[in-house]
């Protein structure tokens, strides 16, 4: 029974940090899609969240640590899952009980994860050391409000890196639409509750990643290409 009770426990604090995690990703797709649109919405924007302290010392740590904890935590679960799939028994059918996404939430989830070491590589850390290394966080004559957009742009040059950008977000996309039903499983929502939720989710899912993708193929043939920008 202590078993069961852990391993309940650990998927509702999966499926919970997993919603958290989509309040981020919302939030992130927003600034970012604002540079189709508007290149000084983007710059001022990406400003506020680069300097304002509430978001750099209090939000920041709080969706490092969401992110680690969610995947840290799938790998735990995808752990029990396969000493659990160990113990044969006469119900389990493989693919017939289930779908290749859902048997394979820990490829996509990987993908993503190693998606988010590059996005951190191209644009956290060399945003750390402009901030802290450099001292503009502290030294107002380093700040350059109007950087943001030009570095993004710049970022997706790189025929490569939007390739890697593309397939990590259809893989994010697979992993959102079976994590929003496994996660409405796990909460106990009521059916109809579930159903009327599972629509708005999965659209979501297809809608968020295809958006990123948008991004990413916008201002790379912009860029590469030089054509002019609506």
């Amino acid at each position: 029974m202590g078993i069961l009770k852990s391993s309940i426990l650990r998927k509702v604090a999966m499926a919970l940090s997993g919603l958290f995690l989509v309040v981020f990703l919302i939030q992130h797709f927003t600034i970012n899609f604002s540079s189709v649109i508007s290149p000084s919405t983007f710059n001022q924007w990406s400003h506020f969240m680069g300097y304002h302290g509430l978001v750099q010392f209090v939000l920041q740590p709080i969706l490092i640590f969401g992110i680690v904890f969610h995947f840290v935590m799938g790998f735990i679960l995808e752990i029990q899952n396969k000493k659990s799939r160990g113990v044969p028994y006469a119900q389990f059918k493989g693919s017939k009980n289930a779908s290749w996404v859902s048997r394979n939430m820990i490829i996509s989830g990987g993908v993503v994860l190693l998606f988010l070491v590059l996005h951190f590589i191209d644009f956290w850390i060399p945003e750390m050391e402009h901030k802290y290394v450099e001292g503009s966080m502290f030294n107002a004559e380093l700040i350059d409000e109007q950087r943001y957009y030009e570095e993004l742009v710049h970022k997706f040059e790189p025929y490569w890196r939007v390739i890697v950008y593309v397939l990590s977000f259809v893989f994010l996309s697979m992993h959102l639409y079976h994590g929003f039903s496994s996660s409405f499983q796990t909460l106990g929502l009521k059916n109809s509750v579930k159903k009327s939720l599972l629509l708005v989710t999965r659209a979501f899912a297809i809608v968020i990643p295809l958006g990123f993708i948008v991004i990413a193929l916008y201002h790379h043939l912009f860029s590469v290409h030089h054509l002019p920008y609506p």
